[in-house]
């Protein structure tokens, strides 16, 4: 029998998180999906996770979601053709457009952070809650975020 050489190595949290976010979506939108919302996938999450019910600018968007304007401004096309955002003049500077979420928006908004808060509760339960503070505070450092946004849900 031939031995291995590779020794254990520490998981890297960088991959750990990609695989985490990217089940994370994958299950998000597919319960999305069976409640109505068929017509909005990953794509659209970079505009939909940071939907402002005041209302927020495109550039606002970009920045908080990490893509350039044009991309950003792409999705905006596409979410308001599927009647999940409006854009409307910016009270406080009317060269400026403020994009808003229709009812519809609102709605997957609402059925979304049900979801994720029901997501985390499931590995909160499987993990123990003081293991998952630890991790997603762990993910939090490795990602930069430093929300505590996942903790609430324990």
């Amino acid at each position: 029998m031939r031995r291995s050489t590779r020794k254990a190595q520490t998981p890297d949290l960088g991959v750990l998180a990609a695989r985490l976010l990217f089940g994370l979506q994958a299950e998000l939108f597919a319960r999305a999906a069976a409640l109505g919302f068929d017509d909005v996938g990953p794509r659209h999450g970079a505009v939909l996770a940071y939907l402002d019910e005041e209302g927020i600018r495109l550039a606002d968007l970009a920045r908080l979601a990490g893509r350039n304007k044009q991309t950003i401004a792409a999705i905006l096309d596409e979410l308001e053709q599927l009647g999940y955002v409006h854009r409307t003049a910016d009270p406080a500077d009317r060269r400026a457009k403020l994009i808003r979420p229709t009812d519809r928006g609102r709605a997957i908004m609402r059925i979304s952070d049900e979801i994720v808060a029901d997501i985390e509760a499931r590995h909160a339960r499987r993990l123990g809650a003081g293991a998952y503070v630890a991790f997603v505070t762990a993910l939090d450092m490795v990602s930069g975020g430093g929300s505590d946004r996942h903790a609430e849900h324990v």
